[in-house]
């Protein structure tokens, strides 16, 4: 029987994975015999046609794979072919961990080499002494500017990651140094968090408060999978324990994963009432519900604050809808992207873990029943994605997206003496969920506040639509339209950075 994994989906390699069994079409979508036989019989004879008078020798697996390719290229942008080399970087996302060094890396631009960003506390890189802002000159005698353009990151994949227990050879030029020292590591069973703190502590581990008296609690998550509810549960109960007066949940740049990841972590905070529900073509709509054993406990007036940019999509979404539909949370930041489909994972090549299918079945919805999913013909001003609560949209540009970017790289860097990198950089959508908090907190509200998004028309705009132009309306979806397009290419992109 084949394996069918179900997932909220993520936009890049991972969605996730639930373990059942495959369904059939119903007798009454069964195509007609005569059209389905007459369909295939064009298919195999365009196959053996080009297999056996193409002008040289074609692989005939990458034909049938491309061909694959071509007809889920016909379904959505969340349906694909995963062939071997992708379904094994799939389960290791969906695993948390694989056979490896302990070091998370990016490619330099310039020299096209491997930097360090930061080793994982405890692992074999670590103890070998390897640190942030290293350069990884060679893996195995093969220098890594030497690898193909545009397939650095996946090149260092191949030959970093490997069978726990076997040794590989690492050239490092340590930062400030100019002479490279070679080292042999053994590879190590690499587990990577997906739930992260504000910096790390001089032991390794992180910190879940954000700086200051206030004990604010502050728990990042990058990616929704297998471990990530064990992670989230383990994080409250010692942020309780040590005194946690209030929550911000980080959920930005989160692209999704397990749909299951997701519900299990709304359940900890939710004691009864719908999560999510779902429905498919073949499937009755499926309700999943909040229950009471499991929950963490806050406070009625605990103030928690979930922060979301346009790049919190799928599972993020479940979650976010969830705590602002049962009024747990402020959504605080902007709109989110807006993909409300569930993928299958379904094992091909008889479950031997060559091939799988992600295939969309059903779509999901929030607990109001309003709509997550943005269509191709989707307006700004129609209803989808997850948006801030009234008073708490805060919109980022590009540039200001970057800077933070850097910030969060320069901050996550694990060093020797338990220091974090001094920053003058101000998080706007962190500070308005905090102005809020404090508020809760105090009663007393900040005196330098400006009045509630002065500066930010957006959440008037649709009151405003008559009065806009057609010729600067069609500007504005076109901006949308080359924004959402952005956004899609660059989450698809080679990965900056990789754990190795």
């Amino acid at each position: 029987m084949r394996r069918v994994g179900q997932c909220a989906g993520m936009l890049v390699v991972v969605s996730g994975l639930l373990c059942g069994a495959a369904t059939s079409l119903p007798a009454e979508d069964t195509p007609p015999d005569a059209n389905y036989y007459e369909m295939m019989k064009l298919f195999v004879d365009t196959f053996e046609q080009i297999d056996r008078n193409y002008v040289k020798e074609v692989d005939r697996r990458e034909l049938i794979e491309a061909a694959m390719r071509g007809m889920i290229a016909k379904l959505d942008p969340y349906s694909s072919y995963i062939d071997t080399e992708e379904l094994s970087r799939f389960n290791d996302e969906v695993e948390q961990e694989f056979g490896g060094i302990g070091i998370q890396v990016t490619v330099d631009v310039k020299t096209r080499q491997l930097m360090v960003m930061t080793p994982l506390p405890g692992t074999p890189a670590y103890k070998v002494g390897i640190r942030a802002g290293d350069r990884v000159l060679e893996i195995d005698g093969k220098p890594t500017n030497e690898f193909p353009e545009g397939r650095e990151m996946d090149s260092a994949v191949k030959m970093m990651r490997g069978k726990p227990g076997d040794p590989v050879k690492v050239t490092i030029l340590h930062a400030g140094s100019t002479t490279p020292e070679t080292v042999d590591i053994v590879r190590a069973v690499i587990k990577t968090p997906t739930v992260l703190g504000d910096h790390y502590k001089s032991d390794g581990s992180w910190s879940y408060f954000l700086d200051g008296d206030d004990k604010i609690g502050y728990l990042r998550l990058t990616h929704f999978s297998r471990n990530s509810a064990d992670e989230m549960e383990a994080a409250l109960e010692q942020l309780q324990k040590d005194g946690m007066k209030a929550l911000v949940l980080d959920l930005r740049f989160n692209p999704g994963g397990l749909l299951q990841s997701a519900i299990s972590i709304a359940d900890l905070f939710l004691e009864t009432g719908k999560i999510v529900s779902t429905k498919g073509r073949n499937t009755e709509e499926q309700v999943v519900n909040a229950h009471k054993a499991g929950t963490i406990s806050f406070s009625k007036d605990f103030p928690i604050v979930v922060l979301v940019n346009r790049y919190s999509a799928s599972a993020s979404e479940i979650l976010s809808a969830c705590l602002q539909d049962h009024n747990i949370a402020k959504i605080v930041g902007e709109r989110t992207w807006g993909k409300g489909s569930v993928q299958n994972v379904i094992e091909l090549d008889s479950g031997k873990g060559k091939s799988a299918l992600k295939l969309t079945t059903a779509s999901y919805h929030r607990p109001s029943g309003k709509n997550i999913h943005r269509f191709p013909t989707s307006k700004e001003t129609d209803e989808w994605g997850v948006m801030p609560d009234e008073n708490f949209l805060v919109k980022l540009q590009i540039p200001e997206m970057e800077a933070y970017l850097e910030y969060r790289r320069e901050r996550d860097v694990l060093r020797t003496d338990g220091t974090v990198a001094a920053s003058e950089f101000k998080d706007p959508q962190l500070e308005k969920g905090l102005a809020w908090v404090k508020e809760k907190l105090t009663g007393v509200k900040p005196a330098d506040e400006k009045p509630a998004d002065a500066d930010q028309p957006a959440q008037a705009e649709p009151k405003k639509a008559a009065a806009i132009s057609p010729r600067d309306m069609q500007r504005q979806n076109l901006q949308a339209d080359v924004e959402w397009v952005f956004g899609r290419l660059r989450m698809a992109m080679q990965p900056t950075m990789m754990a190795l």
